[in-house]
This record gives structure tokens, C-alpha cells and sequence, in this order.
């Protein structure tokens, strides 16, 4: 129900778009989020957003770099990944709350597949 897409391999500095679609119902009424796990680490929150799209959340280590957006007549969610650094390689996965509008670095229910990103040095 939710894939990803756009991620690959790119340079340090340089930037990336991820985007994540939603398939078989609505998900313009709950928070959505993104998630990374980088080999052999845990996964672990990036970023989330509430339903409209008014509160957004964001890891220390993405602030200033990251933005998160989404499209509810579209059924998207977006990553914008500015000023890529090696250490933002892992896989990246969108995912949705069930019962909730709110923004949360918890409380997950559905996930994507993920979308590998990869930035060299």
C-alpha cells in the first residue's frame, strides 16, 4: 500500500527527492512518516508529518537539510534530502499511522518496502 521511490546512489552534497505512493486506500487523514536503517543499525526516525501537512518533526541530524511535505489529492508523501552526507546511507521507508493525524517518531502500522540511498564520500 505504500512504495517508495527515488532514491540511488549520489555525492556528498548533493541532494535527492524520495517519494512515497499510497495505493488501495486513503491515507490523507493519518501522519505520515519516514524511516532509515543503515547496515547493521536499528531503524530508525527521520521525519514526519501530520495530515495537513502543518506540524512536521525531524531528527537532530536532518534538520536544515531534510524536508518533508505531502500531497493529499495525490496520496504522496516527499522527502527533499539537501547537503547529503555519508552517513544518511540506508535503506529509506515511508510509513503511515492507522489512528492517528498526528505527527509521532512512534506508532507506526503501515510500511513501505524502502528505497536504498547511498552517498559517497
Amino acid at each position: 500500500q505504500l512504495v517508495e521511490s527515488g532514491g540511488g546512489l549520489v555525492q556528498a552534497g548533493g541532494s535527492l527527492r524520495l517519494s512515497c505512493a499510497a495505493s488501495g486506500r486513503s491515507f490523507s487523514s493519518n501522519g505520515m512518516g519516514w524511516f532509515r536503517q543503515a547496515p547493521g543499525k536499528d531503524r530508525e526516525f527521520v521525519s514526519a508529518i501530520n495530515w495537513i501537512g502543518s506540524s512536521t518533526l525531524y531528527r537532530d541530524s536532518v534538520k536544515g537539510r531534510f524536508i518533508i511535505s505531502r500531497d493529499n489529492a495525490k496520496n504522496m508523501v516527499y522527502l527533499q534530502m539537501n547537503s547529503l552526507k555519508p552517513e544518511d546511507t540506508a535503506v529509506y521507508y515511508c510509513a503511515a499511522r492507522r489512528s492517528s493525524m498526528m505527527v509521532s517518531t512512534t506508532g507506526y502500522d503501515y510500511w513501505g518496502q524502502g528505497t536504498q540511498v547511498t552517498v559517497s564520500s
